[in-house]
């Protein structure tokens, strides 16, 4: 037992990945405590669902612009400068937030031009987010680094929320934003206190847009690269709307209220974090991982897509969070590992354009379904995606050359 438990938490050997890892904690929470606050006021300050959705779209538009850009920054600067750097102006937002609400001056055009920042901050500085973890913990860890990473970005997801809701309760959002704010100052904290030897690189607009052109090269110069990237852009634009469809299968299908909402949102996150610990146990990075997560995540949505009671929603919930782990996190880990060293920032940005650019659509098209046929048919679409995308990757790495095949072995 011992053993098990040193090898699914190997990488927190490393003294930089436990000050990361703690930084993180405390900065991931706090964001999800503000992204709670500034929807339930936005929506308070309206009364317009679409008020709501209007601020989703407006912080996520920025990651289909610019994280390539972010990608390609992250191979030419300092990664720790750079993510102190978007920290401290995440610190300065969540303030002014901070302090619009509590003085009572807060209006909803507010939320829209600081949210906006926000989204390309967060853009340009993921991937040097991801490239700071595998400067600290080497490709040996970097498998076990992703999937601890994962983890507990899910149990933010749990416990942010939570917390934001009792602190909007007791105290108000403006409590919330400060809250936030200084929890980036932790990370901050965390990051300067870092013995990571500074690596500059030589910076300039014309090389950063060329190095956009290198990225897109790199996804389609290998096919399992390829059939990675793919197999992310794919399931998540069209099979992972959850932050659109579980509410909407509390309301709707369960024909219940918020408090069921909570509930599957949170059996989602545990099985999310079981996925996690699996993962970081096994230590490796694999395409088979990969394949076989989005065959497992859309498999169980299908199985999802007619039930209509909550015990059997919940457990079907629980496995489908445990091979969205499965699919997500392995492929981070592939695309960065199959990355040469000049291409690590750019690798995590290719995975986060993936990941994130098709959210806005996504999030359409899963409206759409559910207004046409129920979560039945969202559910029943998305695991149909997630097969198909599963079955022609595997079906192309089949005609891979043999040679390729070996020299790469899934």
């Amino acid at each position: 037992m011992t053993r098990l438990g040193g090898r699914t938490f190997a990488s927190l050997r490393h003294r930089d990945y436990r000050l990361y890892f703690a930084g993180s904690a405390v900065s991931f929470i706090g964001t999800w405590m503000q992204q709670i606050a500034a929807f339930w006021l936005v929506l308070d300050l309206t009364h317009s669902p679409v008020a709501v959705g209007a601020l989703a779209l407006v912080q996520t538009l920025p990651v289909t612009v610019f994280s390539l850009v972010g990608g390609s920054l992250a191979d030419r600067i300092d990664v720790r400068r750079m993510l102190i750097a978007s920290d401290c102006v995440l610190t300065v937002l969540a303030a002014t937030l901070a302090a619009l609400a509590l003085t009572d001056r807060i209006q909803v055009w507010h939320f829209y031009a600081l949210g906006l920042v926000y989204g390309i901050v967060v853009a340009l500085g993921s991937p040097s987010r991801h490239t700071l973890v595998f400067r600290i913990v080497g490709r040996d860890d970097l498998p076990n680094a992703v999937a601890l990473s994962s983890g507990l970005g899910t149990t933010a997801r749990i416990v942010g929320p939570a917390l934001g809701g009792l602190v909007v309760a007791a105290a108000g959002p403006g409590i919330a934003f400060a809250t936030n704010a200084l929890s980036y100052l932790v990370s901050v904290a965390a990051l300067l206190a870092m013995r990571l030897p500074r690596r500059p690189r030589a910076a300039g607009a014309g090389r950063v847009l060329t190095g956009i052109a290198e990225t897109f090269r790199f996804a389609f110069g290998e096919r399992r690269v390829t059939v990675t990237f793919f197999a992310v852009l794919l399931v998540s634009t069209f099979s992972f709307n959850f932050d659109v469809l579980l509410p909407l299968l509390a309301r709707r299908t369960l024909d219940e209220g918020a408090a069921v909402f909570g509930l599957i949102a949170s059996v989602f996150g545990m099985g999310a974090l079981c996925g996690a610990l699996i993962l970081a146990t096994v230590g490796r990075a694999r395409l088979l991982l990969v394949l076989g997560g989005a065959a497992g995540f859309g498999g169980f949505q299908l199985v999802l897509a007619p039930q209509d009671t909550l015990p059997v929603v919940c457990a079907l919930l629980f496995v489908i969070g445990i091979f969205y782990i499965l699919w997500g996190s392995s492929a981070l880990a592939v695309l960065q590992l199959a990355a040469p060293e000049h291409l690590r920032g750019r690798a995590a940005s290719l995975y986060f354009f993936a990941f994130m650019g098709g959210a806005p659509l996504g999030g359409l098209i899963a409206g759409s379904l559910t207004s046409l046929g129920g979560t039945r048919l969202a559910f029943a679409s998305a695991g149909v995606v997630a097969l198909t995308v599963a079955a022609a990757g595997a079906l192309a790495l089949v005609r891979a050359s043999p040679r390729r095949v070996e020299a790469h072995p899934s």
